[in-house]
């Protein structure tokens, strides 16, 4: 069928299609920075391993090493693909002058603005994620570790990057949704289930304690089912950052990423239950094959169920 024909049948239900289209290049897609050298980042060793229970490396063959490498191959990627975009940052691509870097929770939005330039080169909003993974305080646990030392560091961090995407916000005169992850959990099975997730969300709590607009911040908190080293115990489970978004609205939106639920379960199925109590709610598009693999993302089934 040929759009016309398609146009023709949709207008006879009252659909016009030309400007569901021209909506639709209004509506911008956010593209994560970290594809670009394999979530390596820089702003730690790097000839250290990755943890959090991901599964990429840093060392896959071609990846950028450096911002200069990664700004270029963001641009390619731009230019191959149609449609209105914003780039996803994490907090580990900050940007250092030579002799001046500094650790997580002393992050600034100068360390940033090398980003914002290229944003505005681009037209380009950003959002903008803390890396509570592949650093030295990771004890493996961070917001939900039960050393205070440890669970601070993680805290400042984050009230660092609610500062950090308010500038992002202001700079681009875009929303910036701000999204936190962590692979906190346990290989086996834990003695106990309900402590991690108490001080998971007391910290959680801390961290949104810093002032933002929420009309140009916003927050969420993501779930996983399980990653690599973390089988059998998930502190930011689907339930934990349902309930937290439920409890704090005004300061939180829930965000669903399609590859860290059960391969049962479907996101585009999930999204219509959200929406009938959330105004508004963020996704990771992914392709995960049998788990969340990461796998690039193709117009496949459950990808149009989404979009729809």
């Amino acid at each position: 069928m040929s759009y016309q024909e398609a146009k023709e049948k949709y207008a006879s239900i009252g659909i016009d299609t030309d400007a569901a289209l021209q909506k639709l290049q209004d509506v911008p897609l956010s593209l994560h920075c970290w594809q670009g050298d394999d979530v390596r980042g820089f702003d730690t060793d790097p000839d250290a391993p990755l943890t959090g229970g991901i599964q990429t490396t840093g060392n896959y063959p071609g990846r950028a090493g450096n911002p200069q490498e990664l700004m270029s191959d963001i641009e390619e990627v731009l230019r191959l693909s149609p449609g209105k975009k914003k780039l996803n940052l994490h907090a580990n691509y900050a940007i250092f002058e030579k002799g001046k870097w500094v650790d997580r929770d002393q992050l600034e939005p100068k360390h940033f603005a090398p980003w914002v330039d290229f944003c505005k080169k681009n037209h380009l909003g950003a959002d903008f994620n803390p890396t509570f993974f592949s650093h030295p305080k990771c004890d493996p646990l961070t917001l939900s570790s039960p050393n205070e030392e440890t669970r601070n560091f993680w805290i400042r961090h984050g009230k660092a990057c609610v500062r950090i995407s308010q500038y992002l916000a202001e700079s681009l005169d875009c929303v910036c949704t701000m999204n936190i992850w962590t692979g906190d959990g346990f290989k086996d099975i834990p003695a106990d289930r309900l402590g991690p997730r108490m001080r998971y969300k007391e910290s959680i709590d801390e961290i949104l304690s810093e002032p933002y607009d929420f009309h140009k911040v916003k927050p969420c908190v993501e779930s996983k089912v399980f990653g690599i080293g973390v089988e059998s115990y998930t502190a930011g489970s689907a339930e934990f950052a349902l309930s937290y978004a439920a409890m704090n609205p005004g300061k939180c939106i829930p965000l669903m990423d399609n590859g860290h639920y059960h391969p049962t379960e479907v996101v585009s199925d999930k999204i219509p239950a959200l929406l009938t109590f959330f105004p508004e709610i963020a996704l990771h598009i992914t392709r995960p094959v049998r788990w969340d693999s990461d796998h690039v993302v193709l117009f496949d089934d459950e990808t149009k169920e989404i979009c729809k």
